[in-house]
């Protein structure tokens, strides 16, 4: 029977006294490599995030996802950095959660999402005005 190229490496690795010497140098660089590589146990990653609270008095909470969560979180997905928006409606409130890239500074994020936030050409009707506030998550260190 003719084999193939792959048939016949393997046949030579079968038959071959090398194989085993192969083997047990990859499994020592392996470990040797675990051993040496510095890690950490815990990575500090910080995410920055930033609530944005919305009050909306007498609103059941169809009516503020409707009118204030949704079109906000098409103006607040143009914002640049931003990689995702997550928002929760309660009668007469509404929260939504900006998540940005990692490794985005915290102020300039902020800043960003304040002016956003104050433009009134830019927010959606009711977001933004009288008792709105925006304020940045900051993980607690263990």
């Amino acid at each position: 029977m003719k084999s193939n190229v792959a048939g016949r490496l393997a046949a030579a690795f079968l038959d071959s006294k090398l194989t085993p010497l192969i083997m047990a140098a990859a499994l020592g660089l392996g470990v040797w490599t675990l051993a040496t590589m510095p890690s950490e146990e815990e990575p500090q990653i910080l995410v920055p995030l930033a609530d944005i609270y919305l009050p909306m008095s007498g609103a059941t909470p169809e009516e503020v996802e409707n009118r204030l969560l949704i079109p906000l979180e098409s103006v607040v997905q143009g914002i640049d950095g931003v990689e995702y928006v997550y928002s929760h409606a309660e009668p007469g409130f509404g929260l939504a959660t900006v998540r940005y890239e990692v490794g985005r500074d915290m102020e300039v994020s902020l800043v960003q999402l304040y002016s956003t936030m104050m433009n009134e050409h830019r927010r959606p009707a009711g977001a933004g005005g009288r008792g709105a506030c925006v304020a940045g998550v900051r993980p607690q260190r263990a």
